[in-house]
């Protein structure tokens, strides 16, 4: 099991919200209305963690290990938004986002491949670490640039456990399931990495995941603001091409040491997803041929 290591090393580095933020260091001077309203929208969803855990539940019914590690997942999760709300709170409480506001960020998700969505978690968690972290250097207060940088390491940190559990699916659960593995690793990578190529931030707040209410079926189309998400990213915080090719270079990078494999490129991904999806389907052509018994052998 990975949980209980992953319980123990994330307690060992848990920062404290009364005594690990220097609250004391709030500069109202420092602080425009526009920035504390892009800290509303981020406290928001945040809360988005709240229906994502319930879909990794549902869709790990079988992986109990996993769905363990969620409670150490959800609870820091909903800490980042409880954090940005106390800021909110203490310094401009007018911005405090309602009860009602957060709950409309929870509504059903559905069912989706595990695999899947663990690769995109993981991508997900390494784009908010440099969402994050660029966040902290376009803000000017001194509290909400802390808050963010702390913000980002435990991104990374979530970042870190998702890919023990993605090694686990590689090396330690079965050839078919590495199989599925590979298959679905390499085809959400080519998806998270080519960010850049699309009009849309690619982040799984940001992604629809309800047919039913579509198009109005993600996490940013129940904020306040639904189009919040790419003004922040292009004109407040300028997550520009550059930190988009560090996200890309990142998701490469890890999925070459995973598949033993170098992507320097997400064409080079892309013909290894090709490559591995031909296996799989033959590796299914074969199986399927081998059990097949022609009618009157067996009496």
């Amino acid at each position: 099991m990975l949980y209980p290591e992953l319980f123990k090393n994330m307690e060992a580095v848990r920062w404290n919200m009364g005594t690990d933020i220097p609250w004391h260091l709030f500069d109202r001077s420092k602080l425009t209305d526009e920035q504390a309203q892009t800290v509303k929208m981020n406290a928001i969803t945040e809360w988005a963690a709240l229906p994502a855990v319930e879909m990794f539940l549902r869709d790990n019914r079988e992986d109990s290990d996993f769905s363990a590690f969620m409670s150490v997942w959800f609870f820091e999760e909903q800490k980042h938004s409880l954090v940005m709300m106390e800021y909110l709170r203490r310094f401009v409480p007018d911005m405090c986002p309602t009860e009602e506001e957060l709950h409309k960020v929870r509504f059903d998700f559905d069912p989706a491949p595990e695999l899947e969505t663990l690769m995109l978690h993981f991508c997900g968690e390494v784009r908010l670490n440099h969402w994050y972290r660029r966040a902290a250097e376009w803000h000017t207060e001194p509290v909400i640039k802390e808050i963010y940088r702390t913000l980002a390491r435990d991104e990374a940190r979530h970042a870190g456990a998702y890919l023990q559990y993605m090694r686990r699916a590689l090396h330690n659960r079965g050839e078919s399931v590495s199989q599925h593995a590979r298959v679905a690793f390499s085809k959400i990578g080519v998806l998270m990495a080519s960010a850049s190529r699309t009009p849309q931030a690619l982040h799984p707040t940001n992604l629809h995941v309800n047919k039913d209410m579509f198009p109005n079926d993600t996490v940013q189309s129940k904020l306040p603001e639904p189009g919040w998400l790419e003004h922040w990213l292009n004109s407040q915080i300028h997550f520009d091409n550059d930190w988009e090719g560090k996200v890309a270079s990142r998701i490469l990078h890890i999925l070459s040491k995973l598949m033993d494999r170098s992507f320097d490129t997400v064409k080079d991904l892309n013909l290894f997803r090709k490559e591995m999806t031909n296996s799989l389907a033959a590796q299914k052509h074969s199986e399927s041929g081998i059990i097949q018994v022609p009618a009157g052998v067996l009496r």
